[in-house]
């Protein structure tokens, strides 16, 4: 599957631009590491780019009633195997360093994304992991996304929470435009 059909695949199951938008992220945080780790950067970007790509129609079976979508579609089996693990209510355990990746920065893209949008600058260059770590106290700060799940990720990557922060932070900086969170010039 090419970057080009992946993006096609959640935008035809995704209509909403947070989540499109949320896949960016991710697809930019999986490549980053895939470069740091010297692993397919392809195949870690598609992954990042669809794993919630049916979260929008189906956000009760995502992403098992997903699974048989992404066959069909010919999505390797190693990237269907990698959403399927990114939810710890799926059961399906995380083994690769990919699986691993994409659960540690699948919520912490997310946080980082909210951070960003609260501050005057609404600039993701702007955030570091300071400030994600004292928002994170915050419990009423973007209920809904685990803080549990985002230290168990840096955690499963066996890297400092604050190290995984700033490598997202760096990798969701390199493509903030795309993300509208490329703020306003000081």
């Amino acid at each position: 599957m090419t970057r080009d059909e992946a993006w096609e695949l959640l935008c035809e199951y995704t209509k909403g631009d947070s989540l499109r938008k949320h896949g960016l992220a991710v697809e930019a945080a999986m490549r980053h590491f895939a470069r740091k780790l010297n692993e397919n950067e392809e195949t870690w970007a598609i992954t990042g780019l669809l794993h919630d790509f049916d979260y929008e129609r189906d956000p009760t079976g995502h992403p098992q009633n997903g699974k048989p979508i992404l066959e069909q579609a010919g999505v390797p089996g190693p990237i269907v195997h990698a959403i399927q693990s990114h939810g710890d209510h799926t059961g399906v355990p995380r083994v690769t360093p990919m699986e691993k990746t994409l659960y540690a920065v699948d919520e912490l893209c997310g946080f980082v994304t909210a951070v960003t949008l609260v501050r005057p600058s609404k600039a993701v260059r702007d955030v570091d992991a300071g400030s994600v770590r004292k928002k994170m106290k915050d419990k009423a700060f973007a209920r809904a996304v685990s803080r549990e799940m985002m230290l168990k990720g840096a955690e499963d990557m066996a890297i400092p929470f604050e190290e995984l922060t700033t490598e997202v932070i760096a990798a969701m900086s390199d493509v903030a435009d795309r993300l509208g969170l490329a703020g306003t010039e000081s």
